[in-house]
């Protein structure tokens, strides 16, 4: 049974719809008094205006958070783009996993801070998000223990730049220091201009999921023994990036990812596991030692639609071994005989079989 509040509430709403409910005060000539909730969400609506500024809010909260490290991974599906943040700071609580996205919900009570890109502090940050974006929520996290937030917007309701695969040119600004001077203002350059103003007190990794386990799996060192891994009951009991490093096989590591925002196929991490997809710079150590041979050189275009076929091991073998057996047709006509295993390559709407043959005797 609804309390007498929310019959209230329904009450008005049916009368009025819900401009009674966005009004607190009527003050004649067309001029309203809004309540707190509404000038809010309107205040929301305008402080994220495109992807680029929902991924500089996220760098501040891991940064105030105390991250040391922060890993971005960001692909792109048809409109829609997934965005996962995982850090290294201090944590949230499972108890606030979803009111840190209400409105004025801050952890900075005494440690507003100022930096290039305004106050941060004032709590509005992941409401302002949560606004503007299909989905946001805290995928893993608790208390030491880091974190992983992941968000999903809508290129046609929160727009991004065209270009998400050009990298920016660093230079020098009036005083000497380095500084981003050309560019589009895309993902990339938002992450490089954070890791810039940040540099040595947080690091920033770019990349597509399977960059970011590869990375992550690389660089991040777990706390405990191999010995003490062994008699761990739960990886969810780690940190949230070491619980990637930690990862004993394929599978495991395919599973441990997907509890971390990432996810990846088997394929994939057999591949990472056999070092085929190598770990990333720092957004920081590629913007600053860019290869001669170019500034986008082996640079991860974040505006690729990254759909594509994926098909497990076993699939695979099963099906090469059917091609083998068939492949005895041709054989017996041709005088062919198989050099070698059938090979199978798979591509964006393409599967190759190759067949190295030699005539029999």
């Amino acid at each position: 049974m609804a309390s007498a509040p929310d019959d209230l509430l329904s009450f008005v709403s049916q009368v009025g719809g819900d401009r009674q409910l966005r009004v607190e005060e009527n003050l004649g000539a067309g001029f309203v008094r809004l309540r707190v909730a509404e000038a809010e969400r309107r205040q929301a609506k305008h402080d994220i205006r495109s992807v680029e500024d929902a991924v500089i809010e996220m760098l501040r909260n891991a940064r105030d958070a105390g991250a040391r490290h922060v890993y971005v991974a960001t692909s792109r599906e048809a409109n829609l783009r997934t965005t996962t943040i995982i850090d290294d700071g201090d944590g949230i609580p499972p108890a606030m996993h979803q009111r840190i996205f209400d409105a004025r919900v801050t952890s900075k009570l005494d440690t507003m801070r100022m930096d290039r890109w305004g106050v941060h502090g004032r709590g509005m940050a992941l409401y302002a998000i949560r606004e503007n974006v299909e989905s946001v929520c805290v995928v893993s996290s608790d208390v030491g223990k880091g974190a992983s937030i992941q968000l999903v917007s809508d290129a046609q309701r929160l727009s991004e730049r065209a270009d998400q695969s050009t990298w920016p040119h660093l230079g020098t600004d009036d005083e000497g220091n380095q500084s981003i001077v050309r560019g589009p203002r895309n993902i990339i350059r938002t992450c490089c201009e954070f890791a810039l103003e940040e540099h040595g007190a947080c690091e920033v990794y770019l990349g597509s999921p399977a960059d970011i386990v590869a990375t992550a799996r690389r660089r991040v060192r777990p706390s405990l023994s191999h010995t003490d891994l062994l008699f761990l009951d739960d990886l969810e009991e780690l940190p949230v990036l070491e619980r990637l490093s930690a990862a004993a096989d394929a599978v495991e590591l395919a599973q441990v990812a997907q509890g971390v925002g990432l996810s990846i196929s088997e394929r994939t991490a057999h591949r990472i596991i056999a070092g085929e997809i190598r770990p990333l710079r720092s957004v920081w150590s590629r913007l600053t030692h860019r290869s001669a041979k170019g500034n986008n050189e082996g640079i991860v275009d974040l505006q690729r639609d990254r759909r594509g076929l994926h098909i497990s091991e076993k699939d695979m073998g099963y099906f090469l071994r059917l091609m083998e057996r068939d492949f005895s047709i041709l054989g017996e006509r041709y005088y062919l005989t198989l050099a070698s295993d059938p090979k199978m390559r798979i591509s964006k709407g393409k599967i190759t079989v190759t067949f190295e043959v030699r005539e029999s005797d």
